[in-house]
């Protein structure tokens, strides 16, 4: 708070510790609790550090509706101590608000290096300016010096639900971004902190793991490549999936790593070495009827019918009459349209049906089928 410490006040604070020489554990001045607040947009860590005074004054006084413009004055404020002239408010109350950022981000669309800053804050009826100091250990804004601006940025306050204690809060969650506001009895300032690549970033992280002991796991390197082929980044995607199949101390065939590196070779437009090992894949011995069936589940998702229906025969071939083949057998002819076909191998799935709910299932679709339908809708 801008007024709640009176400049006698911070003088006796200051005298008393010069005197003592040491810091004690007392209350917080005006009773204003320390709180902090983080919120993760990827790997990068946005923190905010505030102490939070309330509406009631210490003495009891109700101060709502006296908060802003008031007790909190619109625009700069001499605050007849320190070097400040033309004083922000400190955004919280005792010492600086800080706002701590683990990567470069950007606030309101402008960029502002990783670090952490002194957060101020310049009131107006409809329109905020917020500040991102370079001096994030002084009291307040008491000292206070424009020339250590980092970022000014610009916002509109808001109406908000009433909130006895200043409070901070990330009120939007995206991947990439996320929305931080001050609230306080009725009003919210709002401000957006945006990551321009958090795929980047997750790599990068990703990568510096890989170079310790989780990079001796084919499995972490099968799960990278995973990670890259959602993301859309199909040459990093490749590079794990060759690690996973064949790096040295590390990699090693099995069905999980051929199937990824397929992927990844899909991905990355190489659609002959995608088929060759992929099938290297389906007919490797550590390929279970489920790998494979899941496969086919996969090229059912993506609409190759067809495909899904390829694979889930030859998993009838090799694991003949195992759960869960007779499933695949009867969602592929379903999905063909061959209906009598389907019916018979729905009906031999659900006798194997390991549980209730897939017995469920089964019978939903066993009653599609005699109904003349495509158990798949």
């Amino acid at each position: 708070m801008r007024r709640t410490l009176t400049i006698a006040s911070l003088m006796a604070l200051l005298l008393a510790t010069v005197a003592q020489g040491q810091i004690i554990s007392i209350p917080p001045n005006g009773d204003n609790q320390k709180a902090s607040v983080t919120q993760y947009i990827g790997v990068v860590k946005v923190t905010i550090d505030y102490s939070s005074p309330d509406v009631h004054a210490p003495n009891g006084d109700d101060r709502r509706g006296k908060i802003w413009g008031q007790l909190v004055p619109y625009n700069t404020d001499p605050l007849g101590f320190g070097t400040c002239t033309e004083c922000p408010w400190r955004a919280g109350a005792n010492e600086n608000t800080t706002f701590s950022v683990s990567h470069d981000v950007k606030v309101q669309g402008q960029p502002l290096p990783a670090g952490t800053y002194g957060l101020h804050m310049i009131a107006g009826p409809d329109t905020w300016t917020i500040i991102f100091s370079k001096n994030s250990t002084s009291w307040g804004s008491f000292f206070y010096d424009r020339k250590e601006d980092a970022l000014r940025v610009t916002t509109k306050p808001a109406k908000s639900e009433y909130h006895e204690w200043l409070t901070y809060e990330f009120i939007d969650r995206q991947p990439d971004k996320t929305t931080a506001a001050l609230k306080w009895e009725d009003l919210q300032v709002p401000f957006t902190i945006t990551v321009d690549d958090v795929t980047s970033l997750h790599l990068a992280r990703v990568r510096e793991e890989l170079r310790g002991d989780l990079g001796f796991a084919w499995a972490n390197w099968v799960a990278a490549a995973n990670y890259a082929l959602q993301a859309k980044r199909p040459n990093d995607a490749l590079e794990f999936a060759q690690a996973a199949v064949s790096r040295t101390f590390v990699g090693q065939e099995n069905f999980q790593t051929l199937n990824v590196l397929a992927q990844a070779q899909e991905a990355a437009g190489k659609t002959a070495e995608a088929q060759a090992t992929r099938e290297k894949a389906m007919a490797h011995p550590t390929a279970t009827a489920t790998d494979i069936h899941q496969y086919g589940r996969a090229l059912m998702a993506q609409g190759d019918k067809a495909g899904a229906l390829k694979v889930w025969e030859y998993n009838a071939k090799r694991f003949p009459n195992m759960w869960p083949v007779n499933v695949g057998l009867a969602r592929g002819y379903s999905a063909a349209g061959r209906y009598k076909e389907a019916l018979k191998a729905a009906r031999l799935a659900l006798a194997q049906a390991p549980d209730e709910v897939n017995r469920k299932a089964l019978a939903a679709g066993i009653a599609k089928l005699e109904a003349g339908k495509d158990m798949n809708q």
